[in-house]
């Protein structure tokens, strides 16, 4: 029988560099509402894979493209107004 005790490391992939730094987490919850947009368009594009869209559906489809729009404009308005380090503008 070999033991798995020189092998812990390996094994189990656990390091600090694999957590994601405040930096990351700070970036993924910037874009929460553009990646909730996503998602809810994803949702109506699906329930219309295997029909005619009916006009609920069509507005929904409408609704959800003009919020990821919305997302992504607010989100890049969001992003030119931060200042770089360094003074670069």
């Amino acid at each position: 029988m070999d033991l798995i005790v020189p092998l812990q490391d390996a094994v189990t992939a656990f390091a600090d560099w694999i957590e994601p730094t405040s930096a990351e987490l700070d970036a993924i919850e910037a874009e929460l509402p553009l990646i909730l947009a996503d998602a809810d368009l994803l949702d109506a594009q699906i329930i219309t894979l295997d029909r005619t869209p009916s006009e609920l559906d069509e507005r929904r489809l409408r609704r959800a493209r003009r919020r990821v729009l919305a997302e992504r404009a607010a989100l890049a308005n969001r992003t030119a107004t931060v200042s770089l380090p360094g003074g670069a503008a």
